[in-house]
């Protein structure tokens, strides 16, 4: 807390004074319930604004009723006060003598954040574009609580999208893409909500990495697909050897399967066309 001089007792006094936000919101609060106290003079005016209006019927009905569309609110002020609750949809009265309002749109609002370039917590610069789906759920918070409603919430998703991405590795952001997102719509939609916004999601678009760093990235998931693929040719190397002496050994206690297996092998050679061979063994060896 800060602290001010106070001389109004003769004597220096230390007097203290917010030093924070929160301080000063309590401080300087703005009413948006609608229903504000009004002082003599204020109620004399919207008394004699009333009896004009009477008097001069026909002619100010056509200025005392305003129209609003189905997904439309109408915040409306007298004297530079809210009054009541946001109108619509439809048609509501107001004193024009008096009266002002400000329409706003309750439909639900696609922006696109533009690219931001984010250095991430091992030191790797990337480009990170999003799109943030947003609406108002409070006219009176949005016109009351913040000058522009739109703009404040689309530097803040970008500050937002910029923060958390910093605070992660590259790993981790190309991994984990939703859970951010969802952590990034939490944080938002809870800064906004003093301003009656209410977010709907984020989703992280594109991720551009480096030229350089892609290079490294190809090469290193080539270089394990070349190491898996080794691998699993090793392996089947080795059962096909198992598999070899398992044979041999069975073929070796019988000479005549032996011999058996061998013409086996000559018949499908001979099937891919003429051929001449030579047996280096006698036709009795069949029947020992």
């Amino acid at each position: 807390m800060g602290y001010q001089l106070d001389e109004e007792k003769g004597a220096v006094q230390l007097q203290p004074q917010p030093s924070s936000i929160k301080d000063y919101q309590d401080r300087f609060a703005i009413n948006t319930s609608g229903k504000t106290p009004r002082n003599i003079i204020e109620l004399l005016t919207i008394l004699i604004a009333y009896l004009l209006t009477i008097i001069l019927f026909p002619i100010t009905c056509f200025s005392s009723f305003k129209t609003v569309r189905q997904y439309e609110r109408a915040v409306v002020f007298r004297l530079g006060k809210i009054n009541g609750a946001p109108k619509g949809p439809g048609t509501f009265f107001t004193i024009s003598w008096i009266d002002d309002f400000i329409v706003v749109d309750m439909r639900t609002i696609n922006y696109d954040i533009p690219k931001q370039q984010v250095l991430t917590k091992d030191s790797v610069t990337i480009g990170v574009d999003a799109v943030v789906y947003y609406r108002i759920v409070n006219p009176i918070l949005a016109i009351a609580n913040v000058k522009t409603c739109d703009a404040s919430t689309r530097l803040l998703a970008a500050t937002i999208l910029r923060t958390g991405l910093g605070t992660k590795t590259l790993a981790e952001i190309l991994t984990e893409k939703d859970s951010l997102a969802r952590q990034m719509r939490e944080e938002l939609d809870e800064a906004t909500d003093p301003w009656g916004v209410k977010v709907e999601r984020i989703e992280i678009k594109n991720i551009n990495l480096p030229n350089s760093l892609e290079r490294s990235m190809a090469a290193e998931a080539e270089a394990e697909r070349e190491a898996t693929a080794k691998v699993v040719a090793a392996k089947g190397e080795l059962l096909t050897a198992y598999a070899l002496k398992e044979a041999a050994e069975t073929l070796a206690q019988s000479a005549g399967a032996l011999q058996l297996r061998s013409y086996q092998v000559l018949a499908n050679i001979a099937v891919e066309g003429p051929s001449f061979m030579i047996l280096p063994t006698t036709s009795t060896d069949v029947f020992k």
